[in-house]
């Protein structure tokens, strides 16, 4: 068993993470993610196409919990607890290794 301090991100992290199609064009990772926040960025990217990705380990470095939120048209007029199921379908392999999962979809 490991341990991990849990800490809020300050606000201006929070959105110097986000990512939105209207500022970056293209759907390459920011360079201030961390690994771990990287390879979700890029797996959800490169399924969904998405218009606004903000991926963050909100479990202060340790990569245990991730908040996710991300807007496609790939979510438009299906259920919400389909549109997670999609989303955990793509992360199946990252999910066994960390604790916890915030996700919010957002269909276009």
């Amino acid at each position: 068993m490991f341990s991990c301090i849990t800490r809020r991100a300050p606000r201006a992290l929070l959105q110097a993470r986000s990512y939105t199609a209207a500022t970056r064009p293209t759907l390459d990772a920011p360079s201030q993610l961390d690994e771990g926040e990287r390879a979700i960025f890029r797996k959800l990217a490169d399924r969904f196409q998405p218009s606004e990705l903000l991926v963050q380990d909100v479990s202060g470095g340790c990569g245990t919990f991730y908040a996710i939120t991300i807007a496609s048209e790939a979510f438009k007029g299906i259920p919400i607890v389909k549109q997670h199921r999609l989303v955990n379908e793509v992360l199946k392999k990252d999910i066994e290794g960390i604790h916890g999962l915030q996700l919010k979809t957002i269909p276009q």
